[in-house]
């Protein structure tokens, strides 16, 4: 493999960076905007899962008490 040039890589990166169609303001707001409810709603999902098996372990330690 050949070496590059650290003049020449730069000059590669430059040309490859011009190729790059980069986000408008309004996509980034949107996509973060998605992140946000979607984390949001994850949340709250495992939030009930987690209180559902918080009270099922619960009531199973209650039943091995009474025993």
């Amino acid at each position: 493999m050949a070496k590059t040039s650290p003049s020449e890589f730069i000059r590669q990166v430059r040309a490859e960076t011009a190729k790059v169609v980069w986000p408008t303001r309004r996509e980034t707001v949107m996509t973060a905007v998605m992140v946000v409810i979607m984390t949001s709603l994850l949340a709250i999902f495992f939030l009930g899962v987690d209180t559902f098996f918080d009270t099922l372990v619960k009531f199973l330690l209650s039943l091995a008490q009474k025993g």
